[in-house]
């Protein structure tokens, strides 16, 4: 199988579920076991801190990136394979994507939406094809979900957007996936 580098969106918080941290530190471990690299926003804090841990700890290569005014907030984790600070978040984001061949988007706040969001809208604009998977643990994005169905029924998207993402319910079903496409 091919080197991938997945980038995992998802939160500088732990959220109030145990199992949140569980399944981050699951995806770290399997993203190491499978022989691909992890990309991420470089925080040592939340579950971003915990899938960098998992996929070190496992042996695997991690590559965080992280913008100047946040080093210190996200606690910057500097003992990364490779740590790139930016000057802003939209140069973090730009690196995480055009560093990765496959997105998932773990449980998070504001932020994970906005690049969820991001990647998804340059999916429909047809700016790329990389796979967009959601990990809904205990159903998380089910809302998210809801909404982008309301946006089809009323109007504002086209039938075809749910087709630029998959959802998965579990890590082992994500790297199912993704494992699928590599080949």
């Amino acid at each position: 199988m091919k080197k991938l580098s997945v980038c995992v969106y998802c939160g500088s918080r732990t959220g109030v579920l145990p199992d949140y941290v569980t399944q981050a530190e699951a995806l770290g471990h399997a993203i190491a076991g499978a022989g691909w690299r992890l990309i991420y926003g470089a925080g040592d804090i939340g579950l971003m801190g915990a899938v960098a841990r998992a996929t070190q700890q496992a042996g695997g290569e991690t590559f965080g990136v992280i913008p100047t005014h946040l080093v210190k907030a996200e606690v910057g984790k500097t003992d990364l394979t490779r740590f790139v600070v930016t000057e802003n978040m939209h140069e973090r984001k730009k690196v995480m994507f055009m560093n990765s061949n496959a997105l998932v988007v773990m449980p998070g706040g504001a932020g994970s939406l906005d690049e969820f969001f991001e990647v998804l809208t340059w999916a429909q604009l047809q700016l790329h094809k990389k796979p967009i998977i959601i990990l809904n643990i205990a159903q998380y994005w089910d809302p998210l979900i809801a909404l982008i169905d309301h946006m089809i029924d009323t109007g504002f998207a086209d039938n075809s957007l749910p087709s630029l993402f998959t959802v998965t319910k579990s890590v082992e079903e994500t790297v199912d996936y993704i494992e699928r496409l590599a080949v």
